[in-house]
């Protein structure tokens, strides 16, 4: 059986990003249960750096990515603009006094400037907040970077590794895929998303209560196209987001249904939902839905990530929960949680961050 010091369950943004980060310092395996990592949330999504995304614990998440995500090419200017119409203004000052203070670049726009960003915007939405530095991001692109560079670095990566046992003996975890190859590892990392609590109850932890939530996409055909440069459009009661996404609309009604770990697959009624939302937002008329899917995203019960060491558990160390913010925050989270479980000293790139927001301690 081959010996590693760490063993990353889990082959997504999660475990591909703390892989390269730990790559250079430890002997690292990294296991992915389906063909190709990022099958799941990662190869899903329809992800955007939105600096507000998640609520005020994640800002400085997603603020301390920001300059890596850039320096590397992997966003481009969107934008974002959160609107309401009268009911929801109350809404719209709550968020203001909510973000006010973490350093995410907002401010208040009327009917007219939201006109100019997006036309045809029916009558009835009034209000907004204007997020100008919202960037979508190269999903596909950054996964694979931290997985060239994990390869680089010496990490050993294995898909098609189902784990069908994880034991702790002698201070070292024995591992076993279905498939019955096995290795030995002195930590073991749950990066197993929507998977993250069957992972630990496999391993003899208790569960966090990290609950897979199912979220559905749609792309559109309009008319009129929208324009390559309008931004993301979020209502600021959450009951839908959409953006241009090469000359169609990838409009999504924010659904967060309970599900169990699995294959997600988009439900009829959620896809009907975000058309009948969109209808009321813009004067476009939907030609057809050219595709449409749905993935996981996984949350602990206070919605906030979980990175580090399980207080009961020796040698389980978490990397989970990351919701539908872990993209935006990869490069920040991977570097924080690479300093806990290496006993790294914290460096610039997250000396801002306060790790015991995210440790699985706080759950007693």
């Amino acid at each position: 059986m081959a010996e590693f010091d760490i063993a990353i369950i889990g082959a997504g943004i999660a475990g591909a990003s703390l892989a390269a980060e730990c790559g250079g310092h430890a002997r690292v395996l990294l296991l992915e249960a389906e063909d190709i990592p990022g099958y799941h949330t990662t190869g899903r999504s329809a992800a955007f750096w939105e600096e507000c995304y998640g609520g005020p614990e994640i800002v400085p998440l997603t603020l301390a990515s920001g300059p890596y995500l850039r320096d590397h090419g992997f966003l481009s200017p969107r934008g974002a603009l959160y609107i309401a119409r009268e009911d929801g203004i109350a809404a719209l000052d709550t968020f203001m006094e909510k973000f006010g203070d973490t350093g995410a670049t907002i401010h208040r726009i009327g009917r007219a400037a939201m006109l100019e960003k997006v036309p045809g915007l029916r009558e009835s939405w009034i209000d907004a907040v204007w997020e100008p530095l919202c960037s979508d991001i190269d999903v596909a692109g950054l996964h694979q970077h931290y997985l060239t560079l994990a390869k680089r670095l010496g990490v050993d990566l294995h898909c098609r590794a189902r784990i069908s046992r994880a034991e702790r003996r002698d201070g070292a975890w024995q591992i076993a895929s279905e498939d019955g190859r096995g290795w030995t590892a002195t930590t073991l990392v749950n990066a197993a998303g929507a998977w993250a609590d069957e992972l630990a109850q496999l391993a003899g932890a208790r569960p966090l209560g990290i609950q897979p939530l199912r979220r559905t996409i749609c792309q559109l055909e309009t008319d009129p196209q929208p324009l390559a440069d309008q931004p993301l459009v979020l209502d600021i009661a959450g009951q839908f987001y959409f953006k241009p996404e090469a000359g169609r609309v990838w409009l999504s009604p924010h659904d967060e249904e309970l599900s169990p770990p699995c294959d997600a697959a988009p439900e009829e009624l959620a896809v009907a939902e975000a058309i009948d939302r969109f209808e009321h937002v813009v004067d476009w008329q939907v030609r057809r839905v050219e595709r449409k899917w749905a993935g996981l995203r996984s949350f602990a019960p206070d919605r906030l990530p979980v990175y580090g060491a399980d207080p009961h558990c020796e040698g389980l160390f978490w990397f989970a929960g990351q919701g539908g913010y872990g993209i935006q925050t990869a490069p920040a989270a991977a570097k924080l949680a690479a300093q806990l479980l290496l006993g790294l000293d914290r460096d610039d790139f997250t000396s801002g961050l306060d790790a015991s927001l995210y440790s699985p301690a706080r759950f007693g």
